[in-house]
């Protein structure tokens, strides 16, 4: 599973989670940081697909931070292949 967000802080940055790849270590600041965050999208991942579809989520947070305003349905359309 895995959330887009942005953040609340100043700079306003959007970011991702990943929750399955979460350590004991970062766990719950990572949680506590994208539950305090605007919601933009979730959804679960195949295992299979997982790399690439990260990759895909990488370019999706490199347009909204460079400005862009993408929809959730269009942020969908890009990772639909790769959703459980």
């Amino acid at each position: 599973m895995f959330q887009i967000y942005r953040e609340p802080s100043f700079n306003r940055r959007y970011r991702v989670v990943y929750f399955t790849e979460l350590d004991d270590h970062n766990r719950e600041s990572e949680i506590n940081d994208a539950m305090r965050g605007e919601h933009i999208f979730d959804g679960y991942l195949r295992n299979y697909t997982k790399e690439e579809a990260k990759r895909v989520v990488a370019g999706i947070l490199e347009r909204l931070n460079g400005g862009e305003s993408l929809a959730p349905a269009e942020i969908e359309g890009r990772l639909k292949p790769f959703m459980a």
